[in-house]
Parts: structure tokens; C-alpha cells; sequence
């Protein structure tokens, strides 16, 4: 925690910051090592040149946050006090009021920007969103471990959902069991809304589960992740119910091909967008391409989507301790669709493949 504060601070010295003001939950703990949901509520990690970084939280958050390995000031508040106005009454008492502030602008309300204006009305604001994402983008060996974990988490509810298909299951159905045994094994929560989706919705790439029974020569795909010690896993399977048809076999083993060409292409050095065109060229030769709509993948750490923005124009390189999706898609209307993902992790030998389950296709009986 404080080896992040002091690169925090360096990076701050660079921009020519004085201070910043972390109020997004995921850099709050990538700085405080307290994992917290805030709701509507205020939590802040202030760094400053000038003084010690302080924390504010709820009051009935404060021990929590001691435990979690805080060993700075905290400012606790109840729910009738102005966070703001104590946070300015601490700066002021300790002569620190800064010039120039740092905010992530991609994550205040305007309602909350205007508060802060409102108690430092000479200070100078800029967007320092893009200093914390880049050092989140290179994750430390206890992030790669807790990646792994939550990459294995994933592969199990996969696996629960693939044995839950049979005849009668609904979509929803089949996702209450996979939730109900991951919690089991001591997940925190999942991810993002877990997907399973079968038929003719498999192509809509963000397509919403139902009551939708599973039918034979359904294309059945499941898109789903956990949080595990405070970091995120996605993964992406699909198969077939019964049978399959020539046509969603070969769209099938056309985005297995063109998934395998992507990790291949990931190597050190490598920039973002070619691993994109390395999927997208083969989907487009295989006669897919307008059936291919979003990026290749994206960045992965304490959020599910995170920097680096995966896309074929991307030209940051590749480096050890990055950590992304590798998720190529056919979505045919009216025939159905495939994606295949899995979470990548670039260590000093190379690309390795986190998620675990098998791609190879499968048809279940």
C-alpha cells in the first residue's frame, strides 16, 4: 500500500499536482487495500506533497478500514454531517489547503464536482483519472495470484453451468446455480451480471437472460466472472445442446481459430491493436467480419473493465504484468452466436492463459 502511495506521489510530481482526491471505489482500494461498496455515500483517499494521505469514510466503515491495513489518519463522518466540510476543516487546521487538485473526472457526478469546487474555490482542477489507470495496468505478483484464483473461480462456474443444461432448464435457472455454488466456494460476489443465453439470443453479444428454456440445437453461452480478494475474472464459453448445424459449427471453430491467433499474437512488445486485427482478419477471411462488432477484449484487475481498451488502433505495447480478455464473437441474427474468452496474463516467459475451461467445442447430451 504505501510502495502505491509514494508512486502516487511521484506520478503526482510529474503532472505538477499537489493533491488528489481519490472518490472511485476501485482506486480507493487500490490505495487503501479497503474494499468497500459506498453506495451513495463519500469515501475518499486524499494524497497530498504537503501532508500524510488521510482517508474518509462512513463512521461505520472506520475500524473496517483500520483493519484492512490503514495506518494514516482517517476521517470518520455520520450520516447527518457534510463529509466536504470536515475534510476542508481538517486541511484548514493543518495549514494545507491545496492549489492544484486531482480528480477522476470519469467517475464524479456533476453534483459531487460541484461540492468540491464549492470548498476549494481558488484551487485549480484537472483530470488525473489517466495517472491511477496507468499504474493499475501493470499488476505486482499478489495481484497475478488473486487473478489466478478468481481465473479458476470462473472456470467452476462454467463448469457448473455446462452440467446444469438439460431439458426444461431456463436461462435464469441455470444462472442461480451457478451463483449459488460459487458463493459456496467463498466468492465475494460476481463480477458483473452473470449471462447465460441460449438459441437465437446468443447473437446479441450483451443480451439479457430469461425464463427461455433450452431446446435442442440451442447454442447455449455463458459469459461470466467472480470477485476474489478484491479483483475480477470473465470468461466466456459456449456450446451446443444436442446438436449442432453445419453453419454454427463452422462459426464456432472460426472464432476458436481466430481466438487462438489473438494469445499468439500477444507477445511482449506487441502492440494492443495488432492482438484485435490478429482475431479480426481471420473472422473477416472466413467471411464474418460485419458479425464481429466490439473489440477484441480489455484490461482486468480490481474492475471487470479496466485500461487498456483492447481495440485494433490501440498501439501501447504489451508488457510483463498486464492483464486482459481475450474475447473474439460471431453473432449471426436469426442463427445464433459464439464467443469464446479468456483471461490473459503477460509474465516474463509470455502470454499464460488464466481461465482454464476446455474450448474445444462441445456438444452435450
Amino acid at each position: 500500500m504505501s510502495d502505491r502511495l509514494d508512486t502516487l506521489l511521484n506520478e503526482m510530481k510529474k503532472n505538477d499536482l499537489e493533491s488528489m482526491l481519490v472518490t472511485s471505489a476501485a482506486n480507493f482500494y487500490y490505495l487503501s487495500n479497503y474494499y468497500t461498496d459506498p453506495h451513495e455515500r463519500v469515501i475518499v483517499t486524499y494524497v497530498s506533497k504537503h501532508q500524510d494521505p488521510v482517508l474518509m469514510v462512513p463512521s461505520m466503515e472506520k475500524e473496517d478500514a483500520k483493519n484492512a491495513g490503514w495506518e494514516y489518519e482517517i476521517i470518520a463522518y455520520q450520516d447527518h454531517e457534510a463529509p466536504w466540510q470536515l475534510l476542508l476543516d481538517y486541511l484548514t487546521r493543518n495549514d494545507s489547503i491545496p492549489a492544484t487538485i486531482g480528480l477522476e473526472f470519469n467517475s464524479l457526478s456533476i453534483e459531487r464536482f460541484n461540492q468540491i469546487k464549492e470548498i476549494f474555490p481558488k484551487a485549480a482542477f484537472s483530470d488525473a483519472q489517466e495517472i491511477l489507470a496507468n499504474m493499475r495496468v501493470l499488476k505486482n505478483e499478489q495481484e497475478y495470484k488473486l487473478l489466478k484464483e478468481a481465473a479458476s473461480l470462473a472456470d467452476f462456474g462454467v463448469e457448473t453451468g455446462v452440467k446444469a443444461i438439460h431439458e426444461g432448464a431456463t436461462e435464469l435457472g441455470i444462472i442461480a446455480k451457478i451463483e449459488y455454488e460459487l458463493k459456496k466456494q467463498g466468492v465475494q460476489g460476481m463480477s458483473f451480471s452473470t449471462m447465460a443465453l441460449s438459441g437465437t439470443k446468443t447473437a446479441s453479444p450483451h443480451g439479457t437472460p430469461s425464463m427461455k428454456t433450452i431446446e435442442k440445437g440451442d447454442l447455449v453461452l455463458f459469459d461470466l466472472g467472480v470477485v476474489f480478494g478484491g479483483y475480477c475474472s470473465d470468461t466466456t464459453r459456449t456450446v451446443a445442446y444436442k446438436s449442432i448445424t453445419p453453419e454454427q459449427e463452422n462459426i464456432y471453430n472460426t472464432v476458436l481459430s481466430a481466438e487462438k491467433k489473438a494469445i499468439d499474437t500477444s507477445v511482449y512488445g506487441t502492440p494492443v491493436g495488432k492482438v484485435d486485427l490478429a482475431a479480426r482478419n481471420h473472422i473477416v477471411q472466413a467471411g464474418y467480419g460485419d458479425f464481429f462488432t466490439h473489440r477484441i477484449g480489455h484490461g482486468l484487475g480490481i474492475e471487470t473493465h479496466e485500461y487498456p481498451s483492447m481495440h485494433s488502433k490501440n498501439e501501447l505495447p504489451l508488457k510483463t504484468g498486464m492483464s486482459y480478455t481475450i474475447e473474439p464473437g460471431i453473432y449471426v441474427p436469426g442463427t445464433g452466436g459464439v464467443r469464446i474468452e479468456d483471461m490473459v496474463f503477460m509474465t516474463e516467459y509470455g502470454a499464460e492463459t488464466l481461465t482454464k475451461f476446455p474450448k474445444e467445442l462441445q456438444i452435450i447430451d
